[in-house]
């Protein structure tokens, strides 16, 4: 519990001594000490306070992954797209290369340019994850388009085509660049399309015991 209530403190980038003063609140709150009544009070300092820790740490998240994207885009067979997006082609692959309107199967790594990884298929159970093309990061939608079945790449994704400004915090901060290692298994074939009402074969019933309600490609359980 202490550990998740933690992670609400993460974008305040607390110093030590600042810490040692929010744990005591906690003592102070958990024992309904008199002053801890009197904390709502003081919320719009709070908020104020923390609007100036994620600007500061925005800027700094944007300055070093700048740095990173530069260093990226000099390295041997690597490329940086009108975007922005530094790619690097591991292996081709073969056939034809995704578009927007297509569903993939991939696995895949995301790291912390200082090389923590924050997700990846290995820890969904390892198997290949379906992600609609177009409805995910822009740094993937335009990455994955640039691929072919069975290719891998190497991606750093500046953090206006990430999470912008906005982040993912505990684990992707405000302005974070990231990086990710992508194996494209498969561009999965569209569903059929419904046959129109009293076509040969088709029913105006109930579906058939088991069978899905709707058509739709659920969405992805992880995305990127």
């Amino acid at each position: 519990l202490g550990v998740l209530v933690s992670r609400n403190f993460a974008t305040f980038q607390l110093t030590e001594a600042e810490f040692a003063r929010v744990r005591a609140g906690i003592v102070d709150g958990f024992h309904n000490k008199p002053g801890a009544a009197t904390a709502d009070t003081e919320l719009p300092q709070i908020q104020a306070l923390q609007r100036t820790r994620i600007a500061a740490l925005t800027q700094h998240e944007k300055e070093i992954g700048q740095a990173y994207l530069d260093k990226a885009a000099s390295a041997p067979g690597a490329t940086k797209t009108a975007s922005g997006l530094v790619y690097t082609r591991i292996t081709e692959g073969s056939g034809p290369s995704p578009v927007r309107t297509d569903t993939i199967k991939a696995t895949y790594e995301g790291r912390l340019i200082d090389g923590t990884v924050f997700d990846s298929s290995a820890q969904h159970g390892g198997q290949p994850t379906a992600f609609p093309v177009g409805n995910i990061i822009p740094c993937w939608t335009e990455a994955l388009q640039l691929m072919k079945a069975g290719g891998k790449s190497h991606v750093v994704c500046p953090s206006a085509l990430a999470y912008a400004d906005r982040g993912r915090p505990p684990k992707i901060m405000p302005g974070a660049a990231l990086v990710f290692d992508i194996e494209l298994v498969s561009i999965e074939p569209p569903p059929p399309a419904a046959a129109a009402p009293g076509a040969p074969g088709t029913s105006s019933g109930p579906a058939a015991p088991g069978a899905a309600a709707g058509t739709g490609v659920p969405p992805p359980a992880k995305s990127p």
